[in-house]
């Protein structure tokens, strides 16, 4: 049974509530573009949450050679390649993670989202990357202001995520094991979540309409030439 707002708890509302930014500015974007970006972001955040990441990885959602820049802990990374990223998803698949505070904005190139970024995680799974905490077996929250800058290319497509920390906002605070929820849990809620969002906006809903607005790619990205849009690549898709 799903619960209601008064039987969860501050964890599982912060969960829930993550994309409601995204939503709102959806609202009040029109240029096609943005609109692909914002939805192919909004889909990625539930598919990483839900754990789906060959969806996130399939060719429509993401380019062949994807680069991630992680500066979170004491180890920064940049990590290249599909195998490369999935790998990264799977190293942090059991950890509860989630977002607040947007501050979101899109534009040609991609987007930029500055963030307080959390994670609710045992202390010993903290110490593997680099964060100093008293005790390895109980939990902690964590959560800092990063940035997040997300390049996408002319077709709506993931180039990469560049994870930026400001590490003097850094906070950690001890959880009760009782308010503790877990990775399942999770991925509960944004399976919840992406099943609404495809319920309201059909199949397809991320995929870029190249027959929107002025039925030419060049008034979607700002090329010198028109392009012609070819009818094969014609998605019956709702942006």
């Amino acid at each position: 049974m799903q619960k209601t707002g008064a039987e969860m708890n501050r964890f599982e509302q912060a969960v829930y509530g993550c994309m409601k930014p995204t939503a709102k500015l959806l609202e009040r974007t029109t240029k096609p573009l943005h609109r692909a970006m914002l939805l192919n972001f909004w889909r990625h955040v539930h598919l990483e949450g839900a754990g789906e990441y060959h969806k996130i990885l399939a060719p429509d959602m993401t380019v062949d050679h994807p680069v991630y820049r992680v500066t979170w802990g004491a180890n920064p990374a940049v990590i290249e390649g599909k195998e490369g990223v999935r790998a990264f998803y799977h190293s942090v698949g059991e950890a509860v993670l989630w977002h607040s505070d947007d501050r979101l904005a899109v534009e040609d190139w991609g987007i930029c989202d500055e963030i307080t970024f959390h994670q609710l995680a045992r202390g010993s799974d903290l110490k593997l990357i680099g964060y100093e905490v008293d005790h390895s077996d109980r939990f902690y929250h964590v959560y800092s202001r990063q940035s997040f800058i997300w390049p996408y290319d002319e077709r709506a497509r993931l180039i990469g995520e560049h994870l930026y920390e400001d590490k003097t906002s850094l906070r950690i605070e001890e959880v009760d094991r009782l308010e503790v929820i877990t990775p399942a849990r999770v991925r509960e809620i944004h399976r919840e979540l992406l099943s609404k969002l495809e319920a309201e906006r059909g199949p397809k809903f991320w995929a870029l309409d190249r027959t929107a607005g002025a039925n030419c790619l060049s008034e979607l990205i700002g090329c010198a030439q028109p392009v012609a849009a070819d009818d094969d690549n014609k998605d019956d898709v709702r942006l």
